[in-house]
């Protein structure tokens, strides 16, 4: 039987780490090696050079404004380019809050100071004196609409440009921006989105969904499919939020 393996790139593990974010890392690794596939984590922080195609998936997690502005200027310098190049070949990334904020072009903030953020995607956030904390849940279409839960923290609302598209509708919560009902991004094989939690290990799903994906675009679509594993726990918990936020 062959060998099969994902390589993982874990940009800025030390500075965007909110909430658990590397939970996320934990859950992708544990849930590929269950069945079999090797999985290999790279940290890529500030002052390391990023070469896109030794990776499969990339990983973003989230951060404060002060981590944000630190690693801009690595970005720009070492990484932009390669996350660019990595994007449009269809690699798969899950970027979480600030790591899902800084690929857009600017984050202005409440007092109307702007900080330019890399750009890769038309989309911005503004700052704001209120948060959007708290429990929430929205429909994933990638998912043919089925829910995912989790937990959001952040004062940015985030406004997509024309032609881009959420991950889907909020049910309960704020979203990008508590406005336009929307959360989260899904660019080609890129999602970006606000949810804490960590985000995987309650929607074994959607986990599955971006470890197929980087199977396929690494292998071809039907060389490998993933085995099914027993997801008791996960969908337990996953259920017992989703009864909760109904309410």
């Amino acid at each position: 039987m062959e060998n099969y393996t994902i390589n993982i790139c874990h940009l800025y593990p030390d500075l965007l780490n909110l909430y658990g974010d590397n939970g996320n890392i934990i859950c992708m690794k544990s849930r590929l090696e269950k069945r079999g596939i090797s999985c290999n984590v790279t940290g890529l922080s500030v002052g390391d050079k990023l070469e896109a195609d030794k990776f499969d998936l990339f990983f973003i997690g989230g951060g404060q404004d002060f981590e944000q502005d630190v690693l801009l200027k690595d970005a720009d310098l070492n990484k932009k380019d390669e996350i660019k190049r990595a994007m449009e070949a269809g690699k798969v990334f899950l970027c979480i809050c600030g790591g899902y904020q800084i690929l857009g072009k600017y984050y202005k903030t409440w007092d109307g100071k702007e900080l330019e953020f890399m750009g890769l995607i038309d989309f911005y956030t503004e700052g704001h004196n209120e948060r959007m904390i708290g429990n929430y849940m929205f429909e994933c279409d990638a998912l043919g609409g089925d829910y995912i839960v989790g937990f959001e923290n952040h004062s940015g609302k985030t406004f997509l440009g024309d032609g881009i598209n959420p991950i889907g509708k909020v049910v309960t919560g704020g979203g990008n921006n508590g406005i336009d009902g929307m959360e989260g991004l899904h660019y080609k094989n890129v999602f970006g989105a606000y949810c804490h939690g960590p985000m995987l290990p309650k929607n074994p799903k959607f986990c599955d969904l971006l470890l197929q994906t980087a199977l396929d675009v690494k292998y071809g679509e039907g060389t490998v499919t993933l085995a099914p594993i027993d997801d008791t726990l996960e969908n337990n918990a996953h259920n017992y939020m989703v009864n909760r936020l109904s309410k």
